[in-house]
This record gives structure tokens, sequence and C-alpha cells, in this order.
């Protein structure tokens, strides 16, 4: 409860002084993070990340259905901790980063899901397949940095079926369970920069 009433202050805040959240922002790879979940052996989770990536959103707490979002991703800068296994995510086995070499994801449709939060509705475009995705959003806040910068953050998450972009490698456990899990979870740590306007 006491979450939420911060949450409706802070919002009705930024309306008082704003008008809204209704500017471009560009992602602050320096204090965001790209990073999934998926399970090995059924029984334990591997976190990756990817480390190079770029994209900008356009939140409009006034307008939501105006909202907007986009990010690439770069597959070779695949980071799970363990070279070896960096190596063959990947390989032609996984993510084909030779002939794959980015992700990419460009919104839809933004609505205000029940609760606090948002839903971005998109494309996913990953290992040469499109397909539709929804992200589960939560605004973090917005500030203006020490040097004058203006700054907003949200925590974006969802799930995806590696088979569905074609992600298809396999090997079976003598139990009959899968290596590599066939769900992978996404966590997304944005924050953003708001972009200049122009005269």
């Amino acid at each position: 409860m006491k979450r939420a009433t911060f949450l409706l202050v802070g919002l009705a805040a930024l309306f008082m002084v704003t008008g809204g959240w209704a500017s471009e922002y560009e992602i602050d790879a320096s204090h965001s993070a790209v990073m999934f979940k998926v399970k090995h052996l059924g029984i334990s989770t591997v976190t990756g990340r990817f480390e190079k990536f770029s994209g900008s959103f356009d939140f409009d707490t006034a307008d939501i259905p105006a909202s907007k979002a986009s990010a690439v991703i770069e597959v070779a800068g695949i980071n799970t901790g363990v070279e070896k296994r960096d190596e063959h995510l990947r390989s032609a086995d996984f993510f084909h980063a030779d002939s794959y070499p980015q992700m990419a994801f460009v919104s839809k449709e933004v609505t205000r899901a029940e609760g606090e939060g948002f839903q971005i509705a998109g494309d996913l475009t990953l290992h040469g397949v499109t397909r539709p995705v929804t992200l589960d959003v939560e605004i973090g806040g917005m500030v203006t940095d020490m040097s004058g910068k203006d700054r907003a953050a949200f925590t974006a998450t969802t799930s995806i079926h590696r088979k569905d972009f074609g992600l298809t490698w396999s090997k079976m456990l003598e139990t009959g369970g899968l290596v590599v899990g066939e769900t992978v979870r996404i966590i997304l740590e944005i924050e953003g920069i708001r972009k200049k306007e122009t005269k």
C-alpha cells in the first residue's frame, strides 16, 4: 500500500512539473542491463547478459498509447561468465551470431496494466525470426542528475520459448529432461537520458 501511494505521489508530481512524461530518452547502457535466465538440467538456473545494446523509449504518462520503445542488441556480446559456454551460444547451435549478429525489439502498443505498471507489446526479431512478445513494465522513476541531465528508468520482464525463434539445439538426459530449458526469462533494467529537444 505504501509503495502504491509513493508511486501515485511521484506520478502526480511528474504531471505537475512536466505535464506528463512525454520526452524521448536514449538508453544509457552503462546504467542498464539486458539479462536472461534459463534452466540447466532442469534443476538450476544459468544467468547471462548481453553487454552491447542501444535503444530509446518514450513513455507518455498523459497519453499511454502514444508511448513507444525500441532496442538493438548485439548477439556477440553475450556473457554468462564462462567463455567456453559463451562461444557455444554464439555458434550455429544457438544464436549463430555470424549470420544473425543482432536481435531487435520494436514496440507496437503500450497499455496500462492492472495495478501500477504498463505492458509493452511489440515484435522481437531473433535468429532471423520475428514474433510478438509482451513486456511487463514497472516504472522506476524520473530524476535530474548532478550534471543536469533528466533520467528515467524502468524494469521490464517477459518469457519466450527459444524454439519459437529457431534456437532448437537440444540434448536429452537419461531421465528424459533437457540439458537447456526451452523457456527463457528476460529481465531488462533500463535507464535512459532525455534527448535534447531540437528547435
